[in-house]
């Protein structure tokens, strides 16, 4: 794929954009790539954060069966020593929780594997979300049709090291489709059909006319398929995030539609009149200015907005990591995290490029940040509304553009929930629960992770200090504290295990892998001749 074929269809059709496969699959697990699972594994003397709201609870004994939690047992109380009459039989695995915390394992449900056009590794992907906790991800896409639920199998049977898949996909793509020149509702169900076929989870929906919208939607529903929508920019002015619900849209994703269905004074946003959706600066930099476009908060319409979407069991997935730079780009480019972690081919395509997508900084400034901070005040005022009225908001990150990286974008959507004004219970039970439930009730099957239970799948994270204190000790590269007896600095925290299907692997060996795997895609660079490509 040449040069110019690439700008061609970043500029013409950016999303679309997003629909490249990485480069490989994962490699299959190697030895010593987890442990188990275990004909019974125990760990011992944990504080736990279910998941579902409840406060910490600690010190508990938590058994593991293979791949299912079998008991949640309480053994004592805090700062006591713990009598060991009562406590389960000895594991063929055991881990001393003491002093740790056990939490679900997290969902992101916004994730693409792949993105720039010389797209990472899937293996360097998987094991970022899976060293910051992240044991399942909605792909929308991850990958190609074929290739996603390829990825989504070899997972399930734990044969790489990754997240649990879950395949959602944009209408009219996948390997075998081909699309008539005209799109008609029969077309979108014929294709809903063929995609059910395939395997797939859900649809990831975009601009469509309403009545190819309403027919994908509905013919979805007749198969147990989910969906979530990009209600982007070419098609919310016909369809915004209450006409889309309406029609039995799960998941908002993104901002868009939201704001829009609070105009006051008009019904299109008001665009300057040299708006050209193409370049992605005025795309990006006029949404900002949305902000004070709209009903205030608390108003009638407001709260009948939220109440609708309440009502009507809606999911909004607001990934707010994926926009942080277009409040404050400087803070972006220069993340702690970079240096070590981030492949010099990603962050080329991070930087100012009319070629790619998400790379919109042509000259971002004062102005642009001003609007996108007062935009964020308002898109976390309507959040944290949504979620005190009952509503669900879940975790996705987007990342692989504008700067995100994989597994720390997650950490830092978590932090922006609390900023919106989440109790730090209610970030977590955002990241596990929520998210689980936004992908089984599609299916109308109840959730089998998400809550630390007896019979759910024992997909969980492990810290090794208190994420309800502090969720800065979920980012890989922990939080830095001040230790007191060395007088110096240290680094506390990071995941320290995540366990999938009862499988451990160890969080930080992962990471210390990715950063090899940056090493030598450095040294690979420099080690070209001047000019190479």
């Amino acid at each position: 794929m040449n040069r110019f074929f690439i700008a061609a269809v970043l500029l013409s059709v950016p999303l679309l954009a997003q629909e490249r496969s990485p480069i490989t699959p994962s490699p299959d697990r190697r030895a010593g790539e987890g442990e188990g699972p275990f004909d019974r594994m125990v760990i011992r003397g944990v504080t736990v954060i279910d998941g579902t709201g409840a406060p910490p609870r600690g010190p508990v004994d938590v058994v593991v069966e293979n791949n299912r939690i079998a008991e949640v047992r309480s053994v004592g109380y805090p700062l006591v020593t713990i009598r060991e009459r009562g406590r389960p039989n000895k594991g063929t695995k055991e881990i001393d929780g003491t002093g740790m915390y056990l939490m679900p394992g997290f969902v992101d449900l916004h994730v693409h594997t792949g993105g720039a056009p010389k797209a990472p590794e899937a293996e360097y992907v998987h094991k970022l979300w899976m060293a910051h906790g992240v044991t399942a991800v909605r792909g929308v896409p991850a990958g190609d049709m074929d290739w996603t639920l390829a990825e989504r199998e070899r997972s399930a049977q734990n044969k790489i090291v990754a997240p649990r898949y879950f395949a959602y996909h944009r209408p009219f793509t996948g390997e075998g489709w081909k699309s008539p020149a005209v799109i008609t509702a029969e077309t979108a169900r014929e294709w809903v059909r063929f995609a059910a076929k395939k395997g797939i989870d859900g649809l990831k929906l975009g601009a469509q006319d309403p009545e190819i919208m309403a027919a994908l939607l509905d013919e979805a529903k007749k198969h147990g398929l989910g969906s979530t929508a990009h209600l982007d920019q070419m098609g919310v002015a016909r369809m915004n995030a209450r006409e889309a619900v309406r029609l039995g849209l799960g998941t908002v994703t993104h901002f868009y539609g939201l704001l829009e269905s609070l105009l006051k004074d008009r019904t299109i946003q008001d665009y300057p009149v040299t708006q050209n959706y193409n370049d992605e600066q005025h795309r990006f930099g006029q949404v900002g200015r949305l902000w004070n476009q709209i009903h205030p908060r608390g108003s009638k319409e407001w709260n009948a907005f939220l109440d609708e979407l309440v009502e009507r069991r809606a999911f909004l997935d607001p990934t707010m990591t994926i926009y942080m730079a277009s409040r404050d780009l400087m803070k972006a480019r220069t993340l702690e995290w970079h240096d070590r972690y981030t492949l010099p081919s990603l962050w080329q395509f991070f930087e100012p490029s009319r070629e790619a997508h998400g790379s919109y900084w042509f000259y971002w400034t004062t102005e642009d940040e001003y609007h996108w901070k007062k935009f964020y005040q308002v898109w976390m005022e309507l959040l944290n509304d949504f979620k005190n009225k009952g509503g669900r908001v879940t975790t996705g990150t987007d990342s692989g553009f504008i700067y995100k990286l994989y597994g720390f974008s997650f950490a830092e959507e978590m932090e922006n929930l609390r900023e919106a004004g989440f109790h730090p219970l209610e970030v977590i039970r955002s990241a596990t629960l929520y998210g689980a439930q936004a992908l089984h009730e599609p299916k109308g099957k109840a959730i089998e992770f998400g809550v630390i239970r007896p019979g759910m799948l024992a997909d969980m994270v492990l810290v090794d200090q208190n994420p309800v204190e502090n969720l800065k000790v979920l980012y890989g590269t922990g939080a830095l504290r001040l230790n007191d007896k060395t007088g110096k600095p240290e680094r506390v925290g990071g995941v320290k295990y995540t366990i999938k299907d009862g499988i451990v692997y160890d969080a930080k060996k992962m990471l210390a892998e990715v950063a090899a795997m940056v090493e030598r895609a450095k040294a690979k660079k420099e080690a070209r001749p001047s000019g190479a490509q």
